[in-house]
């Protein structure tokens, strides 16, 4: 049994974890409305004045291009990555578990490695073409990790699912599809959403694949980098930072709330 002093000593270390993970983006968070233009402790005072100053045509249309990347992206990886996932999870050939391995390997490998392999691939296939770097190319790089998430959320769900319920479907006549439409896809929905949401999060946070991936193209975390690089506008990036942090939390809690139980349990 848990004695007192084990809670106290959780609760505390639970604490220390929370501040350890956010008194950085707290801080972040504060310089965004900070009165001065310079980040000094402690601050002056505080402002909003800088929220307008952030809110340029380049931000807008760094801002835009995520939000593109991110969508299409999150599509190719919800097609992708559950058709992945039902092979894996619904049927038995020889090399499954090697296949199920070489999905899951892109978001293990080092992002830089990921970058570089895709900037040679696109380099030396698409630009004989005349496809060169890009919006096209940018989404087939943040696809690689986003059929991860995909995966990984809709296998999990598929291996906790009864086949029980597929198999009854089909012996009262269903067909494949029916079976799939009424039975597989409800309890396999929120673990698809979940995992979507995620993946978006992912995609619109990318800065290393991206960087290698995009040519010309500027989507708001490597417009953030290139302006800390240089050391212009710091009042401003603090605001598009905190700016995208609300738009990451939003997917994230989203997800982490979707992924409690709700599909149906594996009773064998």
């Amino acid at each position: 049994m848990e004695t007192r002093s084990a809670r106290i000593a959780l609760t505390l270390w639970s604490v220390l974890v929370v501040l350890f993970l956010w008194i950085p983006l707290a801080l972040i968070i504060l310089y965004a409305f900070n009165k001065s233009n310079v980040e000094s402790w402690p601050i002056p005072g505080l402002t909003t004045r800088w929220f307008h100053a952030a809110w340029t045509s380049e931000v807008r249309a760094s801002a835009w291009l995520s939000v593109r990347v991110g969508l299409i992206a999150t599509g190719i990886a919800l097609v992708l990555g559950s058709m992945a996932a039902f092979g894996v999870a619904r049927f038995r050939f020889f090399g499954r578990e090697a296949v199920s391995f070489l999905v899951l390997l892109p978001i293990a490998l080092p992002g830089i490695v990921t970058g570089m392999a895709l900037n040679a691939t696109f380099r030396e296939v698409l630009e004989p073409f005349g496809v060169g770097l890009g919006l096209f190319t940018v989404i087939v790089g943040h696809a690689t990790f986003c059929i991860v998430v995909i995966f990984n959320n809709a296998v999990a769900r598929l291996r906790r699912m009864s086949s029980s319920f597929e198999e009854a479907s089909a012996d009262l006549g269903a067909s494949t599809w029916q079976t799939f439409r009424y039975v597989t896809f409800p309890a396999l929905r929120s673990a698809l959403v979940a995992g979507a949401l995620l993946a978006f999060a992912l995609s619109f946070d990318e800065v290393i694949v991206t960087t290698f991936t995009a040519g010309a193209q500027n989507t708001l975390p490597i417009w953030i980098f290139g302006q800390i690089r240089l050391g212009q506008q710091l009042p401003q990036v603090n605001v598009v930072v905190f700016l995208i942090l609300l738009v990451t939390i939003l997917p994230v809690a989203l997800a982490q709330r979707m992924t409690r139980e709700s599909g149906i349990l594996r009773t064998e």
